[in-house]
């Protein structure tokens, strides 16, 4: 889709978040706020829309447990459990590919086990369980795998993934963790307990994929090369994959950290190959409009855009998903996409899709159903409720006079755009493009879009701008550009930008990225550096 334009951008999830337009949420303000140094933020009224909330603790199992159906999709289409099965996946090979382990799901006999064998080298012969295909399975069977959620689909009354149970997908997937309580994995997953709506930055979802016996079946969210294009390829790999494809060679792009990340999620459908980095979803009463670029006014509906796009794909072949996709990236490369897609669910023996559970089948090409297809709204909004309810980690303050020379640095520098506060609303406008990138130098990949759609464009061999170059802002009547995010539990996060191009704080605030890299906010000195770097792992909600 997306595809049809160009060499890059992957935009989808906001593509498929957005869709048209919401143009209900106020425009931004082009080109950030402004502040006078030394504020404690910018001076806008832009402010994020207010979305409908319902029961939180019905929204807590919507967010751990809820599917609307995808199972079908993962598990017939995708065949991921299958997949498990065959490659024998280990619990200890589950925690490298970055998932995590919910203790509190487990009896009280396997959770002794466990904690018995983590004090071992873990080696088969020390920790037996834990190198046990078996123990995997019983693991899922538990639903102690946060986010690859069993159902028991046969209805014979327990859950059995060897006998007919089968497994989806839901939001904890990417957006929990555990307190690491009983176990961590260096650079994989943990066991403890829940701790929902942190950025699960370990999650290795491409190798994660692989392991699936069919992960062709997820085709519009790979890195593609279309005619349409011309056969180039938009992404971090030197070229697309085809609807003739190997599952070899769809595998191969999946696994390698160099075209898809470890930590990141490709949430744009659009044949573009641009993973960005995984999210926190706490305190979303604070965020601003959803979606990196803009293009979402409410969360239930960017929710609803994950759950009929992006954990389902095989929407994208109805009637809605193809208006959509023509829609956004022109009738050839939309056509080719579905077509494409079409053809490799035939090849590889998948039918009866789609899947997910649709309470309703609204008109195509709004915000609030993209493609023309809509989940439970009580589901979608009590989980608003639950995520707006999820207090923020509490921040990481180790030198309390740093953190304090910290906060004026960034007071005097920052406070265009963000607040020193973060328990306060994050400012709603878009940063245009070439305000946060001053390197973007695009190209028109498609010059001609439906308003309020802007054209198409794409900045040649950068990653930053791909997520922005098709779905943005201007779904919603706004500028090609970036929002604002959180500035919290930062402590934690191994990467920053949305692309993970700038590799720690000091990275992303030293002047060595160059004044044309994205976000070039920089501090000449290593030890301001050091001071801000304090400031913003030490930020906190109250």
């Amino acid at each position: 889709m997306v595809r049809t334009l160009k060499h890059h951008s992957g935009l989808w999830m906001s593509l498929l978040g957005a869709l048209v337009a919401s143009i209900a949420v106020a425009a931004c303000s082009g080109n950030g706020g402004t502040a006078n140094a030394g504020s404690d933020g910018p001076m806008s009224a832009d402010a994020p829309v207010v979305h409908a909330v319902g029961d939180v603790a019905l929204g807590k199992q919507v967010f751990r447990f809820e599917t609307f159906g995808n199972e079908a999709f993962w598990t017939d289409a995708v065949r991921l459990q299958q997949g498990v099965v065959a490659a024998g996946v280990t619990p200890i090979k589950a925690l490298q590919l970055g998932l995590m382990v919910d203790v509190d799901a487990l009896d009280a006999t396997t959770q002794a086990a466990i904690a018995a064998e983590v004090k071992t080298d873990l080696s088969p012969a020390r920790a037996p369980l834990l190198n046990n295909p078996a123990t995997t399975i019983k693991l899922i069977n538990a639903n102690a795998i946060i986010g690859i959620v069993a159902k028991d689909s046969s209805n014979r009354g327990v859950i059995d993934v060897t006998h007919g149970s089968k497994t989806g997908a839901s939001c904890a997937l990417c957006h929990t963790i555990t307190d690491a309580s009983v176990f961590n994995l260096p650079g994989g997953g943990s066991i403890g307990k829940r701790l929902d709506g942190r950025a699960n930055h370990n999650l290795n979802f491409g190798a994660l994929l692989a392991t699936a016996l069919n992960s062709r079946a997820y085709y519009p969210m790979l890195q593609l090369a279309l005619n349409a294009n011309g056969g180039k390829s938009l992404g971090r790999a030197p070229t697309g994959l085809t609807p003739i494809s190997t599952e070899t060679e769809v595998d191969a792009y999946l696994t390698n950290p160099a075209f898809y990340p470890v930590g990141t999620f490709d949430d744009t459908p659009d044949g573009n190959g641009d993973g960005m980095h995984n999210s926190a979803l706490f305190r979303t009463d604070l965020a601003a409009p959803w979606g990196t670029e803009g293009s979402i006014a409410r969360l239930d509906n960017f929710s609803n855009l994950v759950y009929t796009a992006l954990l389902d794909p095989t929407n994208l072949t109805t009637p809605g998903g193809r208006a959509f996709l023509r829609k956004l990236g022109g009738v050839a490369a939309g056509n080719e996409i579905v077509d494409g897609y079409i053809q490799v669910l035939a090849a590889t023996g998948v039918s009866g899709y789609p899947y997910v559970q649709a309470s309703g089948h609204p008109a195509p090409g709004t915000e609030e159903a993209p493609l023309g297809i809509r989940v439970d709204d009580t589901k979608l909004l009590a989980m608003n409720g639950y995520l707006n309810s999820l207090q923020a980690p509490p921040g990481v303050v180790t030198d309390v006079s740093a953190n304090a020379r910290g906060r004026e640095l960034f007071r005097s520098n920052c406070t265009a755009c963000h607040n020193v506060d973060q328990g306060k609303s994050v400012p709603a406008f878009t940063v245009a493009m070439k305000t946060i990138f001053p390197g973007d130098n695009p190209l028109v990949l498609l010059a001609n879009r439906d308003a309020p759609l802007n054209p198409i464009l794409d900045t040649p061999g950068n990653i930053f701008d791909d997520k922005m170059a098709v779905v943005n802002a201007s779904l919603r009547g706004g500028i090609r550009g970036t929002v604002m995010p959180l500035l919290l539990d930062l402590a934690r996060k191994p990467n920053f930008l949305h692309d993970n191009s700038a590799t720690s704080l000091d990275h992303l605030l030293n002047p060595i990225r160059g004044a044309a890299s994205a976000h070039p906010f920089y501090l000449s000195g290593e030890a301001q550096r050091n001071d801000m770097a304090e400031f913003l792992r030490g930020l906190s909600a109250p």
